[in-house]
């Protein structure tokens, strides 16, 4: 009796050692997670989201606003500012200010993800706009479609653009506006996706349009928004869950369960197992962590046991209490 006592008793201890640890690294990590150490940290992510900027840019200039389409969001309400100013008797020397108008719509969003969202990732998000703002600026608008198909051209667009915000976005940084919103949402309540929250924003936007413009040019305009949202969903993956089993014959697995809790604050699930044909002892952990997060726990595994049986499945759903990471 008094051997199981003392034996839950190091357990207990043990346990508690590992927690101590945890929470250690995590206030070592939300230490280092400011101002320039974190910009420094993932400098290499911003040719990614400039790549992404200049698709999305080339997208809007070169396919879209050739056929007098509109985006949606926040760029379709810059749009539609721009627009009605035309409308007022303003040129602005043919300078396309849209891109200004939706830099200046996006300070309050921003200042709302202060407050929710890391500052490595709001650091990112205004490189991703500011470049975006310049890029609609200088890149040329053809005179007339690139496409003589009105259809495809709205196609391409929508899947063009949407392919330039889902490379941003993978990069950890968003474009803006709606998306900003969107990710806020998400990280709040778990659930949704960026794209569907933007194509119901812009079916609101497009609703009001139809008082405004024809309805061949809302409908094209409601085509667009729905080939970019698919194809921003099938870039951006940061949402989408993912179940990972960690298989170890390490004898003391405490360093990698540090780092792991500590670095991605994901939970694990310990079992303990024997191998049925060598009956050695194996450790067993159950981690569930979104797609973005796979490849540094796959990192962070390897560098303690570069043997480890690491098995990834994704998952379509998970309700409960899940950190859904999207940034």
């Amino acid at each position: 009796m008094d051997n199981k006592k003392s034996k839950s008793s190091v357990n207990d201890l043990s346990k508690k050692s590992v927690q101590e640890r945890v929470i250690n690294e995590e206030e070592k990590i939300k230490e280092n997670d400011t101002g320039r150490k974190a910009v420094r940290k993932e400098i290499y992510t911003f040719p990614v989201i400039l790549l992404g900027g200049i698709i999305y840019s080339f997208g809007m200039n070169c396919f879209l606003r050739p056929l007098s389409l509109y985006s949606g969001g926040m760029m379709g309400f810059a749009q539609l500012i721009q627009e009605l100013l035309r409308r007022l008797g303003f040129t602005f020397d043919g300078f396309n200010i849209s891109g200004v108008i939706y830099y200046l719509m996006n300070v309050p969003a921003i200042l709302i993800s202060l407050k929710r969202m890391r500052r490595r990732f709001i650091a990112k998000t205004l490189f991703a706009i500011t470049s975006i703002t310049v890029l609609l600026s200088v890149i040329p608008i053809p005179s007339s479609p690139v496409l003589d198909d009105r259809i495809t051209n709205t196609i391409i667009a929508g899947l063009i653009c949407g392919t330039g915000i889902g490379i941003i976005l993978w990069g950890g940084a968003c474009d803006g506006g709606m998306n900003i919103i969107g990710m806020l949402l998400i990280t709040k309540r778990g659930k949704g996706s960026v794209g569907n929250i933007g194509l119901i924003t812009n079916i609101v936007l497009y609703s009001i349009m139809l008082f405004i413009f024809d309805p061949a040019t809302v409908i094209y305009s409601l085509i667009y928004s729905v080939f970019n949202s698919i194809a921003v969903d099938r870039i951006h993956t940061q949402n989408i869950a993912s179940q990972v089993i960690v298989f170890t014959k390490l004898k003391n697995t405490k360093d990698m369960q540090v780092d792991v809790m500590g670095k991605l604050n994901r939970g694990m699930t310990e079992i303990d197992a024997s191998g049925m044909f060598t009956g050695d002892e194996v450790k067993i952990f159950i981690i569930f962590v979104s797609k973005y997060e796979v490849n540094r726990l796959r990192r962070i595994i390897k560098s303690h046991d570069e043997e480890a049986f690491i098995v990834e499945t994704p998952v379509t759903r998970i309700d409960g209490n899940f950190d859904k990471k999207i940034a």
